[in-house]
């Protein structure tokens, strides 16, 4: 079948073929890009946090700002 066909449509496959594989490749590393750097940027942020902070109530009951005992 592929030997019937003429030069020039073999040629029009062969690009086709190669623009979708381009257009594919081009799509996969920008997707890659863009997931790294939100790895990254979550990462930096997590970096920035404050660690072995604590929370201290000055309420001795325990009970919530506006809850009555």
């Amino acid at each position: 079948m592929w030997r019937d066909k003429s030069p020039g449509l073999k040629i029009l496959w062969l690009w086709t073929f190669g623009t979708a594989a381009v257009l594919v490749t081009n799509v996969v590393r920008t997707r890659m890009r863009d997931m790294e750097q939100l790895i990254n940027n979550a990462s930096a942020a997590q970096d920035q946090r404050p660690t072995g902070t604590t929370i201290i109530s000055d309420n001795p009951n325990g009970s919530r700002f506006g809850e009555d005992s």
